[in-house]
């Protein structure tokens, strides 16, 4: 969390079984992220940055304006909300990047996204 601007983010990923074929080495999740402002000024989210790591060690990186096609502007105290999804190549992996936003001042920053792991439940296969 960025004390100044005091936005949080939280994400929970989902293994997509139905859409996922191990036997081709297909593995696809869902992530769902909450974005809260804490602060005392509204902020939009300008762009995104995500690290993508499989099992294999292989990375792939993500950049792109916005979330989902939009940039969001988070009031103080509020939520924005959404979810996406990533293909893997391996049964487990983690993922982790930045978001770039700015403030209503003028001020830009960037807000980290802590790292979380994408491993299928109910196996010893993970990543991290």
């Amino acid at each position: 969390m960025v004390k100044k601007h005091k936005v949080s983010v939280f994400v929970e990923s989902i293994y997509l079984e139905d859409h996922s074929d191990p036997l081709e080495d297909s593995y696809l999740w869902a992530y769902k992220v909450k974005i809260k402002n804490n602060g005392n000024q509204k902020v939009k989210l300008i762009s995104r940055h995500w690290k993508i790591f499989d099992a294999n060690g292989n990375i792939r990186e993500v950049k792109g304006d916005g979330v989902v096609g939009e940039q969001p502007t988070i009031e103080p105290g509020d939520e924005f909300e959404y979810t996406s999804g990533t293909p893997l190549n391996t049964s487990s992996g983690m993922m982790h990047g930045s978001y770039y936003m700015q403030s209503f001042d003028g001020k830009k920053f960037e807000v980290p996204i802590p790292a979380f792991s994408l491993d299928i439940p109910n196996t010893d296969n993970k990543f991290n």
